[in-house]
């Protein structure tokens, strides 16, 4: 069974693909606002370990959530072929840290499996869901799970 977070009815949806590390993750194109590229961050005091600092976006302080460090992977080493996903979560802007977006694909969401009863209940709570495309295993991410509305409000 996918959680509520993956979509209904085996309609077709389009996510966006991204890599951390060798793994390629996805979620709703709809997510996401703009796809920057790297930038330096200033540090915040006492924040979460996964988030990096903060970035001025246009006049709106961006909060930088180190993905790879988020889902329990080695910390990212940003480089300016990483990229940062802008993102509303819990009605709030951040940015998430990647090592690449790949493409934007279209899926059905009846092709979605649950993660594998082997995961644990923290990791099938980051994963809704994962597909098969082109012999490529693609999972995808719960936002709500990733930024919390404690956390997002604190970032």
């Amino acid at each position: 069974m996918v959680t509520s977070d993956a979509p209904l009815n085996g309609r077709a949806i389009e996510l966006i693909t991204f890599r951390i590390g060798a793994q390629e993750f996805c979620i709703d194109v709809t997510s996401i606002r703009e796809i920057r590229s790297w930038t330096t961050v200033t540090p915040i005091p006492h924040a979460p370990a996964f988030v990096l600092g903060v970035v001025n976006l246009r006049g709106i302080v961006l909060p930088i959530i180190d993905l790879s460090a988020r889902l329990g992977f080695a910390p990212a080493e940003p480089t300016p072929r990483h990229a940062i996903m802008v993102a509303e979560l819990h009605h709030q802007i951040v940015g998430l840290l990647v090592d690449g977006v790949s493409d934007i694909i279209t899926v059905k969401s009846s092709d979605f499996q649950s993660p594998p009863d082997v995961a644990s209940d923290i990791a099938k709570s980051f994963i809704s869901g994962i597909t098969s495309l082109e012999a490529r295993l693609i999972s995808k991410l719960n936002l709500d799970a990733v930024v919390p509305p404690t956390e997002a409000r604190a970032a």
